[in-house]
């Protein structure tokens, strides 16, 4: 406002100004010696025209100003009224959040003392009333009762809401009664239906009092007394059963990672991860023991182990790089990326994948580098074409025709399946315009051919029966054809099914893989599609 008045008062100031310099002026005409061009009335137009316009800017800047002041009037009773909208929706917010804190904490001291009044009952004597019936009183051990109670008391009830089911409802009931054995057996008998069994198993689990406890109780037996490791791996009903647990863990994984933070942490309480810490623990030497299939990547033994870490969020309390030397065991496992993730891995892959490389297993490398975005450091056409340059030198030195015929069709068959592998990789992963696939199939194509014709070289190979005539000449064997006995010997199954005396089996463990090259897997895919709805595979049935 200063600024303001002060230019008001030197625009008054300006007639004045005027009036001194016409009298200099004067002054000046008096004394002047020569004739001057420039007149006065030329100079006072001249002034009177820069007062006007300085008069007409500055009313405009005036206008403007007032123009301003008032938007920022405007602008300020705007601001207030949200300010005060604002303050009144968190007033209403906080006094709902402390209704809702009152009742829940008002359900939680009801809940509590339902749960305190069979668990403080002395002789152990628990009241069940059956509705339009007389109470039954059933007594049971203190032990049980105090597991109870910690089960009640260390995970949420999903109880209260309603669990719908659509293909299996008895799953639902098995989990409310906590009935791990029964579960067991329950998708034993619906093997057939893995993939939708998957599906509702974690909707079931909402049913149980504490899903992780029931969870944690179906592990028993993962590891049976009275197998040793060498035998577990033939032992059909023991690797079911292993991979039943393996499902149940992921089930329940994706059942916590549909829940909130606060509800992870009432159901995973510090009581339930002790137990995982435990049975964890209890596993870790164990995986010491496994034999040479376990380098192969599909061991059981180790997904279930790095399962039940990531599962119950307890991988911190074991050493980082001790648990990505697990991965390469795992490797072949569909779960493997997601498992590393889970597990906070994800920087230690480099490393694992140059563990895949130096043992040959060029695809799972090449799996992992897309899983986790290393393809420019680990370049998948480079890696493919390694693969198969090992798989032809393999057999380069046997094509000379000095090796026997079934030498012969193992190196063919070892051929055959890293070129399939090789393209089911590219096909996977996209790379075909950076590797042609037409001199892979043809390749595939001749193996093929030459496969057939040696087995129909075999078929006529074989001896023929003659049929008797019906005169009943010709049943004698001609002399010149008689074939001894053991010139042909009979072939015997090269895998016999092994026999069990338990009372439930699973399938039997077939190899879906041959022998690699320099140590390398070949990467078949099997025949059938008995599979796990997570990628384990069944090739013979199971029964309990």
């Amino acid at each position: 406002m200063e600024d303001t008045q002060s230019v008001v008062r030197l625009m008054d100031s300006t007639t004045s100004k005027i009036q001194q310099l016409q009298k200099a002026f004067a002054e000046l005409e008096s004394h002047r010696a020569v004739t001057l061009n420039l007149q006065w009335k030329q100079l006072e137009e001249h002034f009177h025209g820069l007062q006007k316009s300085l008069k007409r800017r500055f009313t405009e800047l005036e206008d403007q100003e007032k123009e301003f002041e008032t938007k920022i009037v405007q602008s300020t009773e705007m601001l207030e009224k949200r300010q005060a909208a604002v303050i009144a929706k968190e007033q209403a917010s906080l006094q709902r959040l402390q209704e809702k804190r009152d009742a829940a904490v008002s359900a939680i001291a009801i809940a509590l003392e339902k749960h305190r009044t069979p668990c403080s009952v002395e002789p152990a004597i628990i009241n069940c009333e059956v509705q339009d019936g007389p109470s039954i009183l059933e007594e049971k051990p203190e032990d049980s009762i105090e597991t109870e109670c910690v089960i009640e008391d260390t995970g949420k009830s999903f109880q209260d809401g309603d669990v719908e089911v659509k293909s299996y409802p008895e799953l639902v009931n098995l989990c409310r009664n906590m009935d791990s054995e029964g579960l067991h057996k329950f998708i034993s008998d619906n093997r057939k239906n893995l993939a939708a069994l998957r599906e509702e198993i974690p909707l079931a689990l909402r049913a149980a009092i504490s899903p992780a406890s029931l969870v944690l109780d179906s592990l028993n037996g993962f590891y049976n007394s009275d197998v040793s490791i060498s035998d577990a791996k033939k032992d059909a009903n023991l690797l079911g059963l292993r991979r039943t647990c393996i499902m149940l863990l992921e089930c329940l994984s994706a059942l916590l990672n549909t829940l909130e933070t606060d509800s992870i942490s009432s159901e995973i309480s510090e009581i339930v991860k002790g137990r995982a810490k435990a049975i964890a623990e209890e596993w870790d030497p164990k995986l010491d023991e496994l034999d040479v299939d376990a380098n192969n990547g599909n061991s059981l033994e180790a997904h279930a182990f790095l399962q039940l870490l990531a599962t119950f969020r307890i991988n911190s309390s074991f050493n980082q790089e001790n648990l990505s030397k697990l991965i390469p065991m795992v490797s072949r496992r569909r779960q493997t990326a997601d498992l590393c993730r889970s597990l906070g891995l994800s920087d230690r892959m480099p490393g694992v994948i140059d563990v895949l490389i130096n043992n040959g297993r060029h695809i799972d490398a090449v799996n992992l580098a897309f899983a986790f975005e290393l393809t420019q450091q680990f370049l998948p056409v480079s890696l493919l074409k390694s693969y198969l340059n090992e798989a032809s030198k393999t057999s380069t030195p046997l094509n000379s025709g000095n090796a026997s015929p079934i030498v012969q069709n193992d190196v063919n068959e070892k051929e055959l399946s890293a070129l399939k592998a090789v393209l089911k990789c590219i096909e996977d992963h996209k790379l075909e315009e950076q590797y042609p696939v037409d001199p892979l199939q043809k390749r595939v194509l001749q193996l093929e051919k030459a496969k057939a014709d040696k087995k129909k070289a075999t078929e006529v190979a074989k001896p023929q029966s003659k049929r008797p005539r019906p005169n009943g000449v010709g049943n004698g064997p001609r002399v010149n054809n008689v074939v001894t006995e053991n010139f042909y010997p009979r072939m015997t199954d090269r895998y016999p099914q092994p026999v069990y005396n338990r009372p439930y089996a699973y399938p039997g463990l077939t190899s879906t893989h041959v022998t690699s090259f320099m140590g390398a897997p070949a990467y078949n895919s099997p025949p059938g599609h008995d599979f796990f709805g997570n990628g384990y595979h069944y090739q013979a049935p199971y029964l309990h």
